[in-house]
């Protein structure tokens, strides 16, 4: 990521005709928030004296603590390619304050850069590469977003069955005009479903791409007439969508996970890095997979990860580490859905990868074998064990683990749980159309 200061700013606004400007940040669900401003009101906001009212948004605070301030980073600063070039429109990530000048605990960027801040005392810079998946959908005449998928086709699959493939294009070129290296873009395994890999990089950096990706997704596929979705089941039958979580550490300008001595050329930092997140993950499971719809996905047979293993070789796995290796080096987590938020994400797998680091924790050994195969006395022979079946059973797990309840803070963890118990009570108390179709007249 260029590092840009305050004045580069103002010059590029200048240069470019920038009008507005919005100033972005998330709530604690990942969910993307921004005040705009005009142009003239730049310097007031790069000087940190913008306030907004933080009891409006979710998970923030109360009335009587509303006022915030936005601190933007100047390094964030992006003009949007889609508007247009008189009277352009540019954006800031922020990070939030408190009114006495502290940065605000309920702010996900600062959660993150809390991980962080352990990792540099501990000798370690994170990586990260993500692979978010989603699904482009028709909408109805009233512009209303349908289940309707607008081709029928399969894994990398081309024009003429890909429909998507336009739009696909034009945010591939969107992203490389806002600052993305992009690796790869290509149909996925389900009708309507898409990806698009860009190149890893730091973690915070990546937390800032992942909202902007997702945001210009959805914004090139209203463009298209489309709807852009990354709720991780929508539609039953067919795989849902995930972002797989590429995870490396860096130390003293080496990949930390390389070790050309030992065998598998996996260091001891790697394997006790995969040992904490195989610990942690039933409480980290309520963070990267945080919805009801998440556990749809979560199931045997359509290729996202239910067991709690690890391989060299096979996708069955929770986590995988491909056979790259030297600076490539790096595991693969492959649980989380694209409905977290990248912040928290990041930020808990961060400090249960220092967990195990700092505690020494062995993986078990490394499951070659398709786990999907597998009997449950095969598995239990092998001690694997399941990830969280449910919302509800993720909660809990998160509410014992007191490494990821730290990685959260108080403010942020209160919040987080109260929210989704109250989520996942409004699910159970409804009465589904599957429940109707098989009881209604049967009793």
């Amino acid at each position: 990521m260029p590092v840009l200061t305050s004045d580069d700013v103002r010059t590029m606004a200048r240069d470019y005709g920038v009008k507005f400007v919005r100033l972005q940040f998330t709530d604690i669900f990942g969910v993307l928030k921004n005040v705009s401003i005009t142009v003239e009101q730049l310097d007031k906001a790069l000087n940190n004296e913008l306030m907004f009212d933080g009891s409006s948004i979710e998970g923030f605070v109360r009335i009587e603590e509303s006022d915030m301030y936005l601190h933007p980073d100047p390094s964030t600063f992006v003009i949007f390619p889609w508007k247009p070039r008189d009277g352009a429109v540019a954006r800031l990530i922020c990070d939030i304050y408190n009114s006495d000048g502290t940065p605000f605990i309920g702010d996900p960027r600062h959660v993150l850069r809390r991980a962080i801040a352990e990792a540099e005392e501990m000798g370690y810079s994170m990586n990260v590469g993500p692979e978010a998946e989603f699904f482009l959908f028709h909408v109805d005449e009233e512009g209303k977003p349908t289940t309707v998928t607008h081709d029928r086709a399969g894994y990398f699959d081309m024009t003429p069955v890909d429909l998507g493939e336009n739009a696909r294009r034009d945010m591939v070129l969107t992203l490389q005009q806002m600052g993305f290296e992009i690796e790869a873009s290509h149909h996925e395994v389900a009708p309507g479903q898409h990806e698009i890999d860009f190149k890893y990089s730091d973690a915070l950096d990546i937390a800032d791409k992942v909202v902007t990706f997702k945001f210009v997704v959805r914004t090139i596929a209203q463009r298209h007439g489309l709807h852009a979705t990354f709720m991780p089941k929508p539609v039953f039958g067919i795989a849902g969508s995930g972002m797989h979580l590429n995870q490396s550490l860096m130390k003293d300008g080496a990949n930390a996970f390389y070790d050309p001595s030992t065998s598998n050329q996996l260091s001891q930092d790697c394997l006790h890095y995969i040992g904490g997140l195989m610990r942690h993950v039933p409480a980290i499971t309520a963070i990267i997979n945080p919805t009801v719809n998440s556990y749809k996905r979560l199931v045997s047979g359509y290729e996202a990860p239910v067991y709690i293993a690890w391989s060299y070789r096979n996708r069955s796995p929770l986590i995988r580490v491909p056979a790259k290796r030297d600076q490539s080096t790096r595991i693969e987590l492959r649980s989380p859905d694209p409905s977290c938020n990248p912040y928290l994400a990041l930020a808990v797998c961060l400090r249960a990868g220092l967990d195990g680091i700092k505690n020494k924790i062995e993986p078990p050994t490394p499951c070659d074998r398709n786990i999907y195969e597998l009997t449950p006395q095969e598995r239990d022979e092998l001690g694997i064990d399941i990830l969280p079946e449910s919302l509800r059973d993720a909660l809990y797990q998160l509410s014992i683990d007191p490494v990821i309840m730290d990685a959260l803070g108080p403010h942020v963890l209160q919040r987080f749980l109260e929210a989704k118990r109250i989520e996942w009570d409004s699910y159970r108390l409804q009465v589904h159309s599957w429940e109707l179709g098989q009881y209604l007249t049967k009793f």
